[in-house]
């Protein structure tokens, strides 16, 4: 019988979406790979353009984990073997927390993920405690772990916030407002990885901004193997063209697929 692999993780979670989930995840992600440790990043939900972003600032490849696009089993088996080769684990969720069925805290529970919340606070101070406490008591099966501001306009603003906080959550502390480290964006979302020529200043310049008290970790999570061997999918990155998604459209894992919108659309693998 194949046993359990151990490693520390993360699901980087937000009240809503646009509260800074992709920096957050990719400047943890950067910052741990300075430090000398292997990190594996997933992403939640059909996005095509933060695992771009997220493979730059991890070094490895990045995968959907995703309880309706590749199923439980896949899921299991690909947590399962990232555990048996990382030093640390983050998957970034979708939308709100518990928006959508399944939600990125479904796959938090059903794989005992700690989430890190992390929380717009350019705009908020004292609220921001009540917002963390809201996300870390709407559901039993939920573990909140941490919260990390982000767009956090000074030294002072980050106290406020951390002293509104439970005292049962952990504090990851605050990144700065900082359009030197921000991604540029248009109207579908990030701008693609390929694009930003700066990008791995940006995630250098991201990782900084970061206090020391980020690099924390909750305890290492056991990741059961599969009962049986998931489907073997295709390990190249797709891409073609769809007259929906246009034609930058990306899907790093097979079996999303198979469950996409059924536009007819001809896709090509590379390795």
């Amino acid at each position: 019988m194949t046993q359990a692999a151990r490693c520390p993780a993360f699901l980087v979670s937000a009240p809503a979406s646009g509260q800074g989930k992709t920096l957050v995840t990719a400047a943890l992600a950067r910052l741990h790979r300075k430090a000398g440790r292997r990190v594996r990043v997933f992403k939640c939900g059909p996005d095509f353009l933060d695992p771009m972003i997220l493979e730059q600032a991890s070094g490895a490849p990045v995968h959907q984990l995703d309880l309706f696009m590749v199923g439980e089993d896949e899921c299991r088996r690909l947590l399962h073997e990232a555990a048996g080769q990382a030093d640390v684990i983050l998957v970034e969720g979708v939308m709100g927390l518990y928006d959508g069925d399944p939600s990125a805290a479904d796959l938090a529970a059903r794989f005992g993920l700690p989430v890190l919340a992390v929380i717009d606070g350019s705009a908020m101070a004292q609220t921001f405690g009540a917002l963390a406490h809201g996300l870390a008591s709407y559901r039993e099966d939920v573990h909140l772990a941490g919260v990390l501001a982000n767009r956090v306009g000074s030294e002072r603003h980050a106290r406020m916030l951390e002293e509104s906080l439970p005292s049962f959550l952990a504090w990851l502390g605050a990144l700065p407002r900082d359009a030197a480290a921000a991604f540029p964006e248009r109207h579908l979302g990030l701008v693609q990885a390929a694009e930003i020529a700066d990008l791995d200043t940006r995630l250098d310049r991201a990782a900084d901004n970061l206090p020391a008290s980020a690099a924390w970790l909750p305890p290492a999570v056991a990741f059961e193997a599969p009962a049986g061997e998931a489907g073997t999918p295709a390990r190249g990155r797709a891409r073609g063209h769809c007259p929906r998604c246009g034609p930058g459209f990306h899907l790093s894992r097979q079996p999303g697929l198979s469950r996409g919108h059924g536009c007819g659309a001809v896709v090509l693998f590379s390795a």
